[in-house]
Order: C-alpha cells, then sequence, then structure tokens
C-alpha cells in the first residue's frame, strides 16, 4: 500500500475519530421534555448513586460516563440541587453537575416551629427531624436567650437563598444572623419604649397578626392590647385560645371560626382569658408588617375591639365595656344567622 492510500485511510479514520468525540462531547444528550430540571444529589453520594439519579434525564449515559471520566467527576462528586437544560451535550451536562445552584427559600405564615420545619425541608435537604432538633439545641437557646417556646421567633418571613444541602447548623445560624440584623437600634429602641424585649414584641405581634389581616388596622388591634398591658388587664384574645384549643387536641389542620363560652376555661398557659400578660411564645409567624404595627401602635383609648359586621375583614373598637358589649352582640347575633357554631 503506497504512502498516498495510507495518507487518506489515516485522514478518513482521523475524521472519524474527531467525528465520535465531537458527538460524545457536543451534541444533545438530554432526555426531557421541559425546559429546564433541577436534580439533587444527597450529601455523601458516590458516582454510581449519582448516574442512578441522572440517567432518566440522559439520552446516552455511556457518552456522559466517557466525558465525566475524562473530566475526572467520578472522583469529584458534589452533593447539592444541580439545573440541567434541554439540550445540554455530555460535555455541558458534566459541567453543569460542577454547579451547586442555591435555593430560593420562603416561608411565611406558619402557626409554629413544626410547620415551619416542615416547610422548610420540603425546600432544602435536612429534614423535619434534624431541623427540629438543631433549633430545640439547649446550648444554642441558653447562648441566645431563647426557650423551644420562644426560639420561633428568631424565624423571620421572608426570600432567602440558601444552598439545598446547607447543614441544619449553617441554616439555623444564618436565620439567627437575619434576626439581629433586622432588629436595628431604631427597633430595639422602640422595643424598650414599650418596655418589652424583641421576644416579647415578636409574640404581641404574632397576636395582632392573628387578629386582622387588615395591615391599616394592625397599629390600632396592637394600641388595645398595648393599653390593657399598661392597664393590668388580662389580653382577652381569641387567637391565644384558639391556639390553646389546637394545642391541646395536637391538631393545627382544624379550622375554628368561633371561640364559645367554654373554651375561654381552657387550662393553658397561652390561653390569655386565664392568664395575665403575653403566652409563653409566638402563637404564629408575624409579618413584618405585624412586628412594626406593635412598635409604631397607635396611641389611643380603646380597650376592646370585635369583628364588624358592616364592614366585613374589619373591627369595631370601644373604649368602654358598654360599647363593646352593643358592639360583641351585634356580631354574635350575626354569627348565630349565619349558623357559625365553630
Amino acid at each position: 500500500m503506497n504512502k498516498s492510500k495510507i495518507f487518506k485511510i489515516t485522514a478518513v479514520v482521523g475524521l472519524l475519530i474527531v467525528l465520535l468525540v465531537y458527538i460524545k462531547f457536543f451534541t444533545s444528550n438530554t432526555n426531557f421534555d421541559k425546559e429546564e430540571i433541577y436534580v439533587e444529589i444527597p450529601t455523601g453520594s458516590n458516582y454510581d448513586e449519582v448516574q442512578s439519579i441522572i440517567s432518566p434525564f440522559i439520552k446516552n449515559i455511556s457518552d456522559f460516563e466517557f466525558i465525566a471520566s475524562l473530566r475526572s467527576y467520578p472522583d469529584n462528586v458534589k452533593p447539592g440541587r444541580f439545573l440541567l437544560k434541554k439540550g445540554m451535550s455530555a460535555f455541558q451536562l458534566v459541567s453543569a453537575m460542577r454547579r451547586n445552584v442555591p435555593v430560593k427559600l420562603a416561608f411565611n405564615n406558619q402557626e409554629r416551629l413544626e410547620n415551619l420545619c416542615e416547610r422548610i425541608s420540603s425546600q432544602i435537604e435536612p429534614d423535619t427531624t434534624k431541623l427540629l432538633a438543631t433549633f430545640r439545641d439547649s446550648i444554642f437557646l441558653q447562648k441566645n436567650g431563647f426557650t423551644t417556646e420562644t426560639v420561633f421567633a428568631m424565624f423571620l418571613p421572608n426570600t432567602y437563598e440558601f444552598y439545598w444541602n446547607v447543614s441544619p447548623e449553617k441554616f439555623r445560624d444564618k436565620m439567627l444572623e437575619e434576626y439581629h440584623r433586622f432588629w436595628t437600634k431604631e427597633r430595639i429602641a422602640k422595643a424598650t419604649e414599650l418596655n418589652m424585649t424583641p421576644v416579647q414584641v415578636i409574640t404581641l405581634a404574632s397576636i395582632v397578626h392573628k387578629e386582622t389581616v387588615k395591615k391599616s388596622e394592625r397599629p390600632t388591634v396592637a394600641g388595645v392590647y398595648l393599653n390593657r398591658l399598661k392597664d393590668g388587664m388580662k389580653l382577652q384574645a381569641d387567637p391565644t385560645v384558639i391556639y390553646a384549643l389546637k394545642l391541646r387536641d395536637k391538631n393545627f389542620d382544624q379550622v375554628i371560626k368561633r371561640v364559645l363560652y367554654n373554651d375561654l376555661f381552657i387550662a393553658s398557659p397561652y390561653n390569655t382569658y386565664q392568664n395575665e400578660g403575653l403566652p409563653p411564645g409566638p402563637i404564629a409567624m408575624p409579618d413584618i408588617d405585624a412586628i412594626d404595627a406593635v412598635l409604631n401602635a397607635e396611641k389611643h383609648n380603646y380597650l376592646y375591639f370585635c369583628a364588624s359586621v358592616e364592614r366585613f375583614g374589619y373591627h369595631e373598637f370601644a373604649a368602654t365595656m358598654a360599647q363593646h358589649d352593643v358592639n360583641a352582640k351585634k356580631y354574635a347575633d350575626w354569627l348565630n344567622a349565619q349558623g357559625t357554631k365553630r
């Protein structure tokens, strides 16, 4: 065979090799219809486990394995959340599995720490049990001035950025950092003027939050409760009774629209009809608006309020018990007419 033929054969073989490498490196190797998907690789996963997780989304796993081996990925597996886009090549897929994409973690309107942990665990790797144990760690609580009842006040509703595989401890410490960032000198000064700690402000704000969804009304409601505290009255807040009932029944999914007379006597430290002062801790996660409503409460002489039957969603306020009795009877009559028993 002459040199010319050898050269031609070599050139053809070379082109085939280049074509094969091009196909393996740069042609689409995804197997899903969505424009993009996320895959989650648990902490401690090895390469075999990664293959099992991502194989349903890859057209030719052998091409992925070939590129992964060339790029030393099997010995450098990373846990986390990774973005795969439709049409990615094997080369791009391996690159994508090296880039841990943060999660936009959001929570609000949670009633208790257990509910919050369930919400958080649905968005990051640590499960509810691990999160609860971390938040209730006795050393952490003592060091930062919380109790198992008040640590819920540390969590401020917002959207935060975390890596999916963040540890429970790092998540907790970030929440503590955000808590201290929220409590500026100005807010602390306002709490001090009310003779309250930040936790006490949040506890009262949780009641205000539950009493009304109307932001314009919250400073007025907060003013009522602050007036009661100042006058040595019991708060007598229906939301605390509802919380006590749910706690007793171990059922926070039940809907209680009406507090009955007998409910007011439930034995619970959260029942502000029976106990003076604030409950042991927040009865819900208040909005920032509700917290600021307490810190900037309206100054007035109201001591009572009840739901309005003429302006639904709002309340009627009163400075005297006689005036309040008129408003309360009107609301009770309306509930009876609607057939609302509970």
